[in-house]
């Protein structure tokens, strides 16, 4: 018997949820770390250089197509990422000794490989009709994570220490590791593949398939710009830890939900391509946001308000992006094909890692805003040659 919708997505929302929060402590919650300790822009902008595991986890998800299950995957990733959390908050930010780069490079390849396991996971639980709402959920619960990590752990830093707060982490991502081990299992016997290149091969050798690469790469690298320097422009601008914990986090997360779920639904309605124009134009704005309010306002209200509609932005584009995503994998091989094309963003942030804090010290917040909004025009010039690639397109024909 088939498991119903209701139930299909109630997992699917705890399993972003599981995904989003190792990745919220990374990218949100540890630049704030580091700069409340006196750690500079351009230490922080490499921070996105721990992005790699994610960016080349195509080169082990073969192994999560082909042994164990997607629970025993995601159980045992998130049981490694709660004691590594815990032993986090045992060093000293300020330091940045090799001790702290090496457990967060462990957090995010633990991360990574989670994430091809979940991502599958949904994949294989889905239908091609259901991605629009799907992605709804997943979004919404993956933004909700992330900002759990960078709302309620820099939250409760403020009132008991990162000591402290980093042990409550801990503990959330051990409760989802025994969550984990609950979740339905899918029907596996079509989603392994003979030999372990046949999924690249299959993905690879379609038509149209460069075009998806590149669009995959720079639809979202405005956004990939911007986000490593908002954290230290709020701290800057002399939002607290409160402030940034409560007020920034908790009006980003219902931010968040409304984006996710607007996106879902225009997605679902109009399709995948027409969100991709309209919900990817409104994420551009993000930075012609910041950029105003780093130029114009001094009320750090603005910049409250800045950061809620980024979280809105971002919900919208991301629904049509990872649902355009989605429909490109065969399901057979979806761990290993969504791997690759999700692993695109993790490259993008990677390089904009690489120069962000530094362009943002030389050209000031203003500047460096204004400058990330340019660079994610030039993927609408793609989207109409997208079409042909999806897998409803390919069934069709």
């Amino acid at each position: 018997m088939a498991t119903p919708l209701k139930t299909r997505l109630a997992w699917i929302a705890a399993l972003a949820f599981a995904s989003g929060f190792p990745f919220g402590l990374v990218n949100e919650t540890v630049p704030i770390y580091f700069r409340t300790h006196g750690v500079g822009l351009v230490e922080i902008g490499q921070l996105n250089k721990l992005s790699l595991p994610w960016s080349i986890k195509w080169l082990w998800a073969p192994l999560v197509d082909r042994h164990g299950t997607r629970r025993q995957w995601i159980g045992a990733c998130l049981a490694g990422l709660a004691a590594l959390t815990f032993a986090l908050g045992r060093l000293e930010a300020g330091e940045l000794g090799t001790g702290l780069w090496i457990i967060l490079v462990l957090i995010v390849l633990l991360s990574a490989t989670q994430d091809v396991a979940i991502d599958a996971y949904t994949i294989q639980s889905t239908t091609t009709r259901e991605l629009g709402v799907a992605n709804s959920v997943r979004i919404t619960l993956y933004r909700v994570a992330m900002l759990t990590a960078g709302g309620l752990l820099v939250w409760l830093a403020g009132r008991i220490g990162w000591s402290e707060s980093f042990s409550v982490g801990s503990v959330v991502l051990a409760a989802l590791a025994l969550c984990a081990f609950l979740v339905p299992a899918v029907d596996r016997a079509s989603g392994r593949a003979e030999r372990l290149g046949e999924p690249l091969r299959e993905l690879f050798s379609r038509p149209g398939i460069a075009t998806v690469i590149v669009f995959a790469l720079i639809f979202k690298l405005d956004i990939a710009a911007l986000e490593p320097m908002m954290r230290p422009f709020w701290v800057d601008r002399g939002l607290s830890l409160a402030e940034i914990g409560a007020v920034v986090a908790s009006g980003r997360l219902i931010a968040t939900i409304a984006g996710a779920a607007a996106g879902g639904v225009f997605t679902t309605r109009y399709g995948i391509f027409t969100g991709l124009w309209v919900l990817g134009l409104i994420q551009a704005f993000s930075a012609l946001v910041y950029w105003a309010t780093a130029t114009f306002a001094s009320s750090n209200s603005l910049v409250v308000l800045a950061a809620y509609f980024e979280s809105f932005a971002a919900g919208l584009g991301t629904s049509a992006y990872l649902a355009f995503l989605m429909s490109i994998c065969e399901k057979r091989y979806a761990a290993t094909q969504f791997a690759v094309l999700s692993a695109l963003l993790a490259v993008t942030r990677y390089i904009t890692g690489e120069y962000s804090g530094g362009l943002a010290e030389r050209l000031g917040y203003a500047n460096y805003f204004l400058a990330t909004f340019f660079l994610g025009l030039p993927a609408f010039l793609l989207i109409p040659r997208l079409r042909h690639a999806s897998r409803t397109a390919r069934a069709s024909a």
